[in-house]
C-alpha cells in the first residue's frame, strides 16, 4: 500500500472510534419523553388514575395580587344565583379552603364522570377504586361480579356531556359536598355470553342524566374528591 491510503486508513478508524464514543451518551439536554397519562391525569401516590378535581390546584392568575375584586354577589356568577342555597353551601366550602375554585371543579368533574362511566362498563376495578368512596365502590363491584358471572359484557360510548351543573354544596364536619347534575348522550348495550343484546341499543343515543355527589376531607392535603354517591336524574 502506499503513503495515502495508510494515511486515510488512519483516519478512517480515528473517526470511527470517535463516533462510538460520542454516540448514545446523554448529554442531559435531552427533551423527556411525552406522557399523555401523567400529563391528562393527576396522580395520587404510585397511581395515574385519579382524576384530579381541585380544591387547591387554581391557577395563578386567580390568585394573583393584581387581580380585580370580584364582589360577594358575583363570585359565583354563571355557577350559582346570588343568595341562593347553592351560593350559600359554595361560601361555606370557599370558607373551608381559600383555594377552592368552582369552575375547575366542574372540569374535573366532567373528566372524573366520563371515566368511571367507562371503567364500570369495562369493569376496571382499580380505576374505579380510586375514583370512588368505599360504599359506592362495593355497590359498583357488585353489579360487575354479577355480570362477569353471567359472562355478560356491556359496551358504552361517549357521543357527549351536554352539562354539568351543580345543584347543591355544602361542608359538615370539615367534609364538603358538591353535588352535580350531568346531561350526557351515549350509546350503551349489554349483551350476554352469546353477543345477544339483553339491553340498550348499540346504534342509538340515548340521552342520559346523572345526579352525582363527590365529597372532600377540607382539612387534608390531597385535593381530590371521590364519588359518594348516585342517582338517576329527570
Amino acid at each position: 500500500m502506499d503513503i495515502y491510503t495508510i494515511i486515510f486508513l488512519a483516519l478512517a478508524v480515528f473517526i470511527f472510534l470517535r463516533l462510538r464514543n460520542v454516540l448514545g451518551q446523554r448529554t442531559g439536554s435531552e427533551r423527556p419523553p411525552y406522557d399523555r397519562v401523567t400529563r391528562d391525569v393527576a396522580p395520587t401516590g404510585n397511581d395515574n388514575n385519579v382524576v384530579r378535581m381541585p380544591g387547591t390546584a387554581v391557577d395563578q392568575a386567580t390568585l394573583a395580587p393584581s387581580a380585580e375584586p370580584v364582589s360577594p354577589r358575583d363570585r359565583w356568577k354563571g355557577i350559582a344565583a346570588p343568595d341562593s342555597q347553592l351560593a350559600t353551601g359554595l361560601d361555606e366550602i370557599a370558607a373551608a379552603d381559600p383555594a377552592f375554585n368552582a369552575q375547575h371543579f366542574l372540569s374535573g368533574a366532567k373528566s372524573a364522570y366520563e371515566m368511571i362511566v367507562l371503567a364500570f362498563a369495562n369493569g376496571d376495578h382499580r380505576t374505579l377504586k380510586d375514583l370512588l368512596s368505599a360504599d359506592v365502590y362495593d355497590g359498583f363491584e357488585s353489579v360487575i361480579k354479577g355480570r362477569e358471572q353471567r359472562s355478560e359484557k356491556v359496551e358504552t360510548k361517549f357521543a357527549s356531556i351536554d352539562k354539568a351543573e351543580l345543584v347543591s354544596a355544602g361542608v359538615r364536619d370539615r367534609i364538603a359536598h358538591l353535588t352535580v347534575r350531568f346531561v350526557s348522550q351515549m350509546i350503551t348495550a349489554t349483551r350476554d355470553k352469546d353477543g345477544a343484546v339483553i339491553d340498550g341499543n348499540p346504534e342509538k343515543l340515548t340521552d342520559v342524566t346523572d345526579v352525582w355527589t363527590f365529597s372532600r376531607d377540607v382539612s387534608s392535603r390531597d385535593p381530590n374528591w371521590k364519588l359518594v354517591g348516585t342517582e338517576s336524574g329527570h
